[in-house]
């Protein structure tokens, strides 16, 4: 196209390879809306059709082809297949009286060979005023061309959508990161691949799903997004307010407490697939809205629910690619069950080079902190010292998958006690790839504990923790109903496919990542 006029006749982006100009641009969406107006001007109006009732797809009728050859002598055709199709034209090269256009459906693309003789002199010249991007409809029979491409002759070719937009030049493609997250419908028809991912992403969830249902038992229920009291994780919640009912209110950060509640009540499987929402920072592995997986297994504990984060994270893998090892940005992992434990005070001992089972008072645990250089050590508890130390000296040798455990009382209020040493509880966390992917634990389900720990996460919540946990009197009732002995698990969906689909980010996993407004 080069810098010169864009001819009115002339197919936008028709094979041309050179990267337009804003102001081309804006000449061919004109010459698109003419065009458009023309259609209407002569009671063609495309976005008065309704339906095509297409009954065959690009890859089925390839291998439907494919495999009826087999059937017959070599050099002869198989019997013509009669099909209606329909998809989005991705290419088009015009022969003169014929024309070859490749369109785009479900299944991928597949050519559509256009004869003026076939489909009648006028559909011929409406034909050819048909863009890259428009979606149509055809009718035709399949066939394979001399250069050995299995094609579809048309009889009949009808304009179902006019695109008015104009899809990024064929060589180039839409590579540009941002513009492929805000404009994902976009991202999808030029790139296949993206679109490949999205479909494993389905099938990654409907196993999670059919696992937990099918092969464990589990109940999928629904709990509320929009609550009074954010609770269930230790994180910063988003806050809005109901008109009606004139109350602040929040979006929930975990659906962990009212999980619990129907635990209480007697469903002693119930799983949760989800949005949750943290208003906190962003990075390849943040993203303010994310998808997490919440379960509880009443009469179940910590180890219960690590066999279950084994097989769901080790099943979903093998749905997706067909195996349980998988390598992520050039690293491999077995996801193979069973994986590696360590306790948190051992990573700490191992990679922080500080040995609790020496230190037993808080003083000591400031001063082993202060030495490793961990800011504000003159206010952590011994528990808090363990946690701080891990973070910083262990993640990032956490390959695995590893389950870590041993969690200190002062970071999971929501954890059971350890029988063996009430300073810790009967948590864990997994990693893989350095990223912790699941959370889980034996509830704690002793009322009593349980209103303490709330009443000292709610001081250190006064004290300007913002993410330390609310008072949920109602739950604290809840447990005093009863809740029988109980393992819970939650898992970060959207990180787990990103390791099996080999995602640099959490972005590239997700249709619509979160992302700041374009400024004028």
């Amino acid at each position: 196209m080069g810098n010169g006029t864009i001819k009115e006749g002339q197919s936008a982006y028709g094979g041309q390879d050179e990267e337009l100009t804003s102001e081309q641009v804006n000449e061919l969406r004109q010459i698109r809306r003419d065009k458009l107006q023309r259609l209407r001007d002569a009671g063609r109006d495309p976005f008065k059709n309704e339906r095509w009732d297409a009954d065959a797809f690009s890859a089925e009728i390839k291998a439907d082809y494919e495999e009826r050859e087999k059937q017959v002598p070599d050099g002869e055709a198989p019997v013509e297949r009669a099909v209606s199709v329909c998809g989005r034209v991705m290419a088009f090269r015009d022969m003169g009286k014929a024309s070859f256009i490749d369109i785009q459906d479900r299944q991928g693309r597949i050519q559509v060979y256009i004869r003026k003789d076939a489909i009648g002199d006028e559909e011929y010249v409406w034909f050819k005023t048909y863009d890259i991007g428009d979606i149509i409809g055809v009718e035709g029979t399949v066939f394979k061309t001399r250069h050995g491409e299995i094609s579809i002759k048309a009889s009949k070719v009808v304009l179902l959508s006019k695109s008015i937009q104009v899809l990024p030049n064929k060589r180039q493609g839409l590579k540009d990161t941002e513009l492929r997250y805000r404009q994902r419908y976009v991202d999808l028809i030029m790139n296949p691949e993206v679109r490949d991912v999205f479909v494993k992403r389905a099938a990654i969830v409907r196993e999670i799903k059919r696992y937990l249902e099918e092969d464990e038992g589990f109940l999928e229920v629904d709990t509320p997004i929009l609550t009074t009291i954010a609770g269930g994780a230790n994180a910063r919640p988003f806050d809005t307010h109901h008109n009606t009912l004139d109350i602040d209110m929040k979006l929930r950060i975990s659906n962990e407490l009212y999980l619990k509640r129907l635990t209480v009540g007697g469903l002693d499987r119930v799983y949760e697939m989800g949005k949750m929402f943290r208003n906190e920072g962003m990075d390849k592995n943040h993203n303010p809205e994310f998808t997490s997986m919440e379960l509880y297994q009443a009469y179940g504990d910590a180890e219960t629910v690590m066999a279950i984060t084994e097989n769901v994270v080790s099943k979903a893998a093998l749905a997706a690619t067909g195996s349980m090892a998988i390598s992520y940005q050039g690293k491999a992992f077995d996801l193979t069950p069973p994986w590696e434990r360590l306790t948190m005070q051992d990573a700490v001992k191992k990679w922080a080079g500080v040995d609790f089972d020496k230190i037993e008072t808080d003083e000591e645990a400031r001063k082993a902190a202060a030495e490793k250089g961990i800011e504000d050590a003159e206010k952590l508890t011994r528990g808090l010292a363990i946690a701080e130390l891990f973070e910083e000296y262990c993640e990032d040798h956490l390959d695995g998958p590893v389950f870590i455990t041993g969690h200190p009382v002062d970071i999971s209020p929501l954890a059971k006690r350890d029988p063996a040493d009430a300073r810790i509880t009967r948590r864990f966390e997994a990693y893989i790839n350095t990223w912790e992917i699941a959370n889980g634990f034996s509830e704690l389900n002793d009322p009593i504990d349980q209103l303490q720990r709330f009443k000292d996460q709610q001081e250190q919540l006064e004290a300007g923790d913002d993410e330390a946990h609310p008072m949920d009197e109602d739950f604290v009732n809840a447990l005093e109903v009863g809740l029988p002995p109980t393992g819970g698990l939650g898992i970060g969906i959207d990180r787990v496919i990103m390791l099996i689909l080999d995602a640099p980010t959490i972005r590239d996993v997700i249709f619509f990542p979160t992302m700041k407004p374009v400024e004028e």
